[in-house]
């Protein structure tokens, strides 16, 4: 029984600080860019698009199309480095517990 309230009081502090990760990986921003940084997204750690920065030579009528496909890669670009910063963060938190492979947190 000693093992199990030891797990339980693992688990607790590893809620509280997947908690306290959340909470500061979405006050965090990161950057994608594309277009050799003509354009440039960024969002914040949920994911949400906060901002958007578009070279002014890019702006032309005929461009419309390279406009629209460099802002979808610097998403995609962005989402990127946040999913991979969250996966880091994850990895460190549940660094010596013991939860079986291909289990993902959070749940």
């Amino acid at each position: 029984m000693k093992n199990l309230g030891n797990m339980l009081k693992q688990a607790q502090q590893m809620q509280q600080r997947m908690q306290e990760m959340q909470a500061e990986l979405e006050a965090r921003t990161v950057e994608g860019k594309s277009g050799g940084g003509m354009v440039i997204v960024t969002l914040n750690g949920k994911g949400e698009m906060k901002g958007v920065k578009i070279d002014p030579s890019l702006l032309k009528p005929e461009e419309v199309e390279v406009v629209e496909d460099l802002i979808k890669a610097a998403h995609a670009d962005a989402k990127a480095k946040a999913e991979r910063e969250m996966a880091e963060k994850m990895q460190e938190l549940t660094a010596g517990l013991p939860i079986p492979p291909g289990m993902k947190l959070p749940f």
